[in-house]
């Protein structure tokens, strides 16, 4: 519980970390509670789970393995496939479970997801069938960080794809710090007969908001103005979905703020997308409430976690697209940098200043912003580590 954030921004924390935190604690409540993971547990850095529960294993165990045990409840199989269906099983007796994996990963069960998307489709259709707790899926080891996989390992598809689905049964959910991830874990273990898809990086990240703030976010729509980062009477509208896209976006704010001090900028941050609009299958951003944060005329710059299009189909069905300009995944990369993998893509806190500085008719800025880009890609390739690092 994150009672009061003195410096939004200030304090690096791990989401996946939290995460970790959270499930083993439902592991101490509830001894019904199955984690699945495609061997991957400790590398998404969830490794708190071993704290109070082993890994299910029925052969031989060696002095270096892990906890594990035949009645363990962390089951890992290097089958997404298998893992899905063995998860769906579990479902199926009413007991809560959750999966991870990396990101690009979950493409390979994207079929059994849109086929339980079916099936709740159908029990909702019959009134005598109990609900299922919701298939929750946690994605990690995301696109915009790719150190040691590189392009294999980059790809936020199935966001787009469940954004595409138009059931009311999908949700996709971008928690920014770690108070959004403890309202985030609160909403996908109360949620049933849907689909959560989580994404968030397992690498050190800015705490933003408090623990009321992002409990307000699932409440209202799934997006609030960031009082801390907005002024009054705005000339553009910045906005984000991701942790790392939030993060980049704020950043950039920051340095045009630097030498634009007179400029005005409102951040709004998105926290949930569902088929259509912000927010979730249940709670989502109306009409009035956009035009009050977003405005009815001014422009927008967006940055996104996955696909730019795909954000900016669902902000086009509450604004003009002429409005808008959206920044996201661009399938650019490789095994490289951070900062490097952003700009690849156009979406780095440089680009993206240089984007804000373009619109307030600062053409100098954005020269100067963009060459930032240039030495750091000269830098970045000579020795391998980013000439200014992402915080």
């Amino acid at each position: 519980m994150i009672d009061r954030v003195e410096n939004p921004g200030q304090i690096l924390i791990n989401n996946a970390k939290t995460f970790g935190r959270l499930i083993r604690e439902r592991f101490e409540k509830d001894p019904r509670f199955y984690l699945f993971s495609p061997d991957e547990t400790t590398s998404n850095r969830l490794t708190e789970v071993y704290d109070v529960e082993k890994r299910a294993w029925n052969l031989g165990i060696e002095s270096f393995d892990l906890p594990e045990s035949e009645s363990g409840r962390i089951v890992e199989l290097l089958s997404e496939n298998a893992l899905f269906a063995a998860m769906v099983g579990h479902l199926s007796n009413g007991e809560q479970a959750m999966m991870t994996s990396y990101e690009a990963f979950f493409s390979i069960v994207l079929p059994q997801i849109l086929q339980q998307i079916k099936f709740y489709k159908q029990m909702n259709a019959v009134s005598w069938r109990r609900p299922w707790p919701a298939t929750n899926l946690l994605s990690t080891s995301m696109c915009w960080r790719q150190d040691h996989n590189g392009f294999s390992h980059q790809s936020p598809a199935v966001i787009s794809a469940l954004l595409d689905v138009p059931s009311g049964l999908t949700n996709c959910l971008f928690p920014v710090d770690d108070s959004a991830i403890e309202a985030t874990f609160d909403f996908m273990l109360k949620s049933a007969n849907v689909v959560n898809f989580t994404t968030f990086d397992k690498n050190d990240t800015p705490r933003w908001i408090d623990s009321n703030h992002a409990r307000f976010l699932f409440d209202n729509g799934g997006a609030s103005i960031y009082q801390f980062a907005s002024d009054p009477d705005p000339e553009i509208i910045l906005t984000a979905a991701g942790d790392v896209a939030t993060r980049e976006m704020l950043r950039a704010r920051e340095i045009i703020k630097r030498d634009l001090p007179e400029c005005r900028l409102r951040f709004v941050g998105i926290n949930s997308l569902t088929y259509g609009a912000i927010g979730t299958a249940d709670r989502k951003l109306s009409q009035a409430t956009f035009s009050d944060y977003f405005t009815d005329s001014l422009p927008v710059l967006a940055s996104f976690h996955g696909y730019p299009e795909t954000l900016k189909t669902i902000l086009g069905n509450y604004a003009d697209r002429n409005r808008l300009e959206v920044r996201g995944f661009l399938e650019e990369g490789t095994t490289t940098t951070p900062l490097e993998m952003l700009a690849l893509n156009h979406n780095s806190r440089f680009d993206l200043a240089a984007t804000i500085a373009r619109k307030l008719n600062r053409p100098d800025l954005a020269e100067k912003y963009l060459k930032v880009l240039d030495d750091n890609r000269t830098h970045a390739h000579s020795f391998g580590v980013d000439k200014i690092e992402l915080n």
